[in-house]
């Protein structure tokens, strides 16, 4: 199943949802690609729907497609990152919406967004992209 998740940049941080619903965590705002839908445009609604912002998507992050990554089912996530202004507010499938940082994130994180979340940091510091795990 295609699923997008985005790292939503703020002057302050990135922005995690709370999940409303199994598995529970904190999160990248992201979810399932519908039918006929671009990962792009798939990105930027979701993170609308559970945060309440107009995100600009600015880079194509990375794939993650561990079988592991999602309990529900094999998920093969495309993330990306973007910019937002204002103050996220939780909507649709998320309980609660904050800004963290690499010092803050909150626990437990959800599905792989650990991984994903340490690939970015490293990546803001470095400007490596994270390395092909196979």
């Amino acid at each position: 199943m295609p699923t997008v998740d985005t790292i939503i940049e703020v002057p302050d941080g990135v922005v995690l949802i709370k999940r409303r619903y199994e598995p529970e965590g904190w999160a990248l705002p992201g979810g399932f690609v519908e039918y006929g839908e671009t990962v792009e445009a798939a990105a930027v609604r979701e993170a609308q729907e559970e945060t309440g912002l107009t995100v600009t998507l600015t880079e194509l992050f990375n794939v993650y497609s561990d079988p592991r990554r999602d309990p529900r089912r094999h998920t093969i996530g495309t993330v990306f990152i973007g910019t937002a202004t204002g103050v996220p507010v939780a909507g649709d499938d998320a309980a609660d919406a904050g800004v963290f940082t690499a010092e803050s994130l909150p626990t437990p994180l959800a599905f792989d967004h650990g991984q994903i979340l340490a690939d970015y940091f490293a990546y803001k510091r470095t400007g490596r992209r994270p390395p092909l795990r196979v």
